[in-house]
């Protein structure tokens, strides 16, 4: 076709040449990063089928303190196969037992019940086992409305003066947590091993050292390097990066979010992530949508992306919209549209 003849064409009869070949992997290729969402283990099958409409394959689930053992869970995991789910991630709550985390006489009973739970993963070929260790913690301090919202805020002044309690008889120095958090990886980590089962753990959310009486450890970077030196070595520890929660410290945590992806991320230690946003750093932050927080989210996809992590992230603490409740779907499609238009775009820059 001559020029002339080409440009007297109107814009819709143009010819279009095919897009060249793409070097990126597709969103659910096995070496790509896995969008998930948190679910609880008895979410109702419209929750269930809602999620598979939003193109979801993976979830995390919220096991709570239910039956361990691997029929009562495969049951479950069967359940959210007839929607196309499979389970990625398992949170069971043994492992919260005030028993374990403080230390207390009975523990090694609730750390059998987390034994079995872990076998029961291992046979189902469920990878994750997320976990976090905060006994006496606190999240939220109020709700707010923001952008028309409403959203979790802490603010630590007003934790100090209001909230704040002593939790116990006895207040739990740093050291205590440690020798604690010590014996429940030292008998937990050989039954995660044997079972082919990660333990990603979860920073602690605020990122403040003591609440409530009783410290806190994974408050910054070196309280990670200190677990994986306990770890010893294993390859079922890990890290479950909580953006937010590195958010919330700002400058305090010793790396920031990038630097912790490519530290972890670059040695096979990232196994998880949850993907969230907050207004600003300490004393005072609000939990908002990835779109509204003070961080761009997408150069953390994009190293995410770089360090090839392909583990499951999903959206934490969604707010809550218009009409939301239980599974809070409006809240949550919003965000996996956001997460999934970022991995596709770092999936393009990246390849």
């Amino acid at each position: 076709m001559r020029r002339r003849a080409f440009l007297a064409l109107p814009a819709g009869l143009l010819p279009c040449r095919p897009a060249p070949a793409s070097p990126q992997i597709d969103e659910y290729d096995p070496g790509n990063l896995k969008l998930a969402h948190r679910t609880p283990w008895d979410a109702p099958d419209g929750d269930l089928h809602f999620l598979q409409q939003i193109g979801l394959r993976w979830v995390r689930l919220e096991y709570g303190s239910q039956d361990p053992h691997v029929d009562a869970l495969a049951k479950v995991q069967r359940r959210f196969a007839r929607f196309g789910l499979s389970i990625y991630g398992a949170v069971h709550h043994a492992y919260r037992s005030l028993r374990i985390q403080l230390g207390q006489a009975g523990r090694d009973q609730d750390i059998e019940t987390y034994h079995t739970f872990l076998r029961s993963l291992g046979k189902l070929g469920i990878p994750l086992a997320p976990y976090d260790f905060h006994p006496a913690n606190t999240y939220t301090t109020n709700y707010v409305i923001r952008r028309g919202y409403r959203a979790r805020e802490f603010n630590l002044d007003d934790f100090r003066a209001r909230v704040e309690k002593q939790a116990f008889a006895r207040e739990y120095s740093a050291e205590d947590i440690w020798s604690f958090y010590t014996y429940l990886m030292k008998a937990v980590l050989p039954v995660a091993e044997e079972a082919g089962v990660k333990l990603p753990l979860h920073p602690d959310d605020p990122p403040v050292a003591k609440m409530n009486g009783v410290a806190k450890l994974f408050v910054h970077y070196e309280g990670y390097r200190r677990a994986e030196e306990i770890a010893a070595g294993s390859p079922a520890w890990g890290v479950r990066l909580c953006v937010g929660t590195w958010l919330e410290g700002g400058d305090r945590m010793g790396k920031d979010v990038l630097e912790m992806i490519r530290d972890f991320g670059g040695r096979g230690k990232l196994f998880d992530i949850d993907f969230r946003n907050v207004s600003g750093p300490l004393p005072r932050f609000v939990e908002t949508f990835p779109d509204d927080g003070y961080a761009d989210l997408y150069p953390v996809m994009r190293e995410l992306r770089k360090v090839r992590f392909n583990g499951s992230a999903v959206p934490d603490h969604v707010p809550e919209l218009e009409g939301d409740a239980g599974l809070r779907r409006a809240g949550t499609a919003y965000c996996i549209a956001y997460m999934r238009a970022l991995l596709r775009r770092a999936n393009e820059e990246v390849g």
